[in-house]
């Protein structure tokens, strides 16, 4: 397995905020106008999984497979071409300062590796970068 970690990154919310927000992902549909359309589409959810549209990568999907209440959710891969975990760590260092680091784990062979390690790393580094700036005080206010 190839380890890919994001940098930390902050957010100015507090754990459980951001717990609260990435634990069910029915609350994409809350920030669903912060994915870029031209890189992500059709999207689809519920509490635990979600499917959308990569180009050009094609149809991948997402399940939740672990939730550490207010520390850790880790997902995993379904639909994907290449077998993956994708974890989101947080660890809240004072009251509204919340760390966030996002990790892949992905089964690649060499050759492979070569073709997609500097895309993997620049979605994660996206990723954690897009999950700091969240407003999620705000969108778990909404009903």
């Amino acid at each position: 397995m190839t380890t890919f970690e994001s940098q930390t990154k902050q957010s100015n919310c507090n754990e459980d905020e951001i717990f609260a927000m990435i634990s069910d992902m029915n609350n994409i549909d809350k920030f669903k106008a912060m994915i870029p359309e031209d890189k992500v589409k059709d999207i689809e959810f519920d509490t635990d999984s979600c499917k959308f549209t990569v180009e050009p990568v094609g149809k991948l999907g997402l399940r939740i497979v672990d939730r550490e209440p207010c520390k850790t959710v880790k997902f995993e891969a379904e639909q994907s071409p290449i077998a993956f975990n994708l974890w989101i760590q947080l660890k809240q260092v004072a009251e509204n300062d919340t760390r966030i680091k996002v990790t892949v784990k992905a089964d690649l062979n060499p050759m492979i590796k070569m073709m997609v390690s500097k895309p993997i790393e620049m979605f994660i580094e996206r990723l954690a970068d897009g999950l700091a700036q969240i407003p999620y005080r705000e969108l778990n206010k909404q009903v």
